[in-house]
């Protein structure tokens, strides 16, 4: 059976020895293992049932360790991470060899960051190597955002689970990249678009949807419950599917009548509706409804980033 605590020496321990750990980060869990060691990384994709054509991210402890494993070939990459590290935001470089290909799907490029969990940090600092480390979920279903959520999706695949507590941000990292020489945003995540400018200059827009993803984090289709789910307009949404048990996600202060709702943010606040989001399509997925409905947010500050999600994760309607 999985287990879960706050034994950060144990978690080190099984790193050291290849094994794959579910970690906490400020944005979701992830399914860690060691970055340079390919046995390791393989485990990850194993576990999660994730296609080997699908990148992943690697985690550093401090901005100096990037040098083992890129090249800041950029100015205003290197710039980004200085003003917005440790947080949730993956830089896009070019890779060194150590890093194994089979991180980078073959690619030339790795997505780094580091995270800002304290637990996170903290074990980081006590192994001598960096961790590849996607959501911790089996591929395309709801990211976790609790060590619950791991211990009950991946039950006996690992040996530990790092619990530290509830993800403070809720959805994943941002990833800018440079492309044609223009600094470019891969994925919307937990680092707006407005907040980036602000430090690097203008931010070109490439977050297309792809079965032949160039990042982490473009495939059309992620992040969904089983339960079939709908985006649009709440009041089109209820007037077509009223008559099924539906789950409603919605902001305000509007009482719903239906078969089960999550409220996402009584004020209508994107961080507050970011930290809830994953929360509520699981508890949506398991409340036995027919149906998910959701609205779009406004596209300001997170609005973005979790209109993506919700994208991936609907049938739009």
């Amino acid at each position: 059976m999985i287990k879960s605590g706050t034994d950060i020496n144990f978690a080190a321990q099984l790193l050291k020895k290849n094994k794959v750990v579910g970690i906490p980060t400020e944005t979701v869990y992830g399914l860690a293992a060691n970055a340079y060691a390919e046995e390791a990384i393989l485990s990850v994709f194993k576990i999660k049932n994730r296609p080997f054509f699908d990148p992943l991210i690697v985690h550093v402890s401090c901005i100096n360790q990037v040098n083992e494993i890129a090249h800041w070939h950029d100015e205003r990459l290197k710039r980004l991470a200085e003003h917005f590290w440790p947080g949730p935001l993956s830089l896009l470089l070019p890779k060194k060899t150590i890093i194994p290909d089979i991180v980078t799907s073959g690619l030339s490029q790795v997505a780094v960051r580091m995270p800002q969990h304290p637990l996170c940090l903290e074990l980081l600092n006590r192994i001598a190597f960096p961790l590849a480390a996607p959501s911790a979920n089996p591929f395309g279903y709801i990211s976790p955002t609790e060590a619950q959520h791991v211990l009950d999706q991946l039950k006996s695949q690992i040996d530990y689970v790092l619990d530290g507590g509830p993800c403070t941000i809720g959805l994943e990292s941002s990833i800018v990249g440079i492309e044609n020489n223009q600094l470019t945003l891969f994925r919307a995540g937990g680092i707006s678009c407005e907040a980036i400018e602000q430090v690097a200059g203008t931010l070109h827009l490439n977050t297309s949807k792809s079965d032949n993803p160039k990042t982490p984090g473009q495939l059309k289709s992620h992040y969904a419950p089983k339960i079939p789910m709908y985006a649009g307009p709440l009041t089109k949404l209820l007037k077509k599917w009223g008559t099924k048990k539906v789950a409603l996600l919605y902001t305000g202060t509007e009482n719903y009548n239906v078969y089960f709702k999550f409220n996402l943010s009584p004020t209508h606040n994107n961080d507050e509706i970011a930290r809830n989001m994953f929360r509520a399509f699981r508890a949506a997925d398991q409340s036995g409804a027919d149906v998910i409905l959701i609205s779009f947010v406004e596209n300001t500050g997170l609005g973005m980033a979790i209109n993506d999600r919700i994208a991936r994760a609907v049938i739009r309607d």
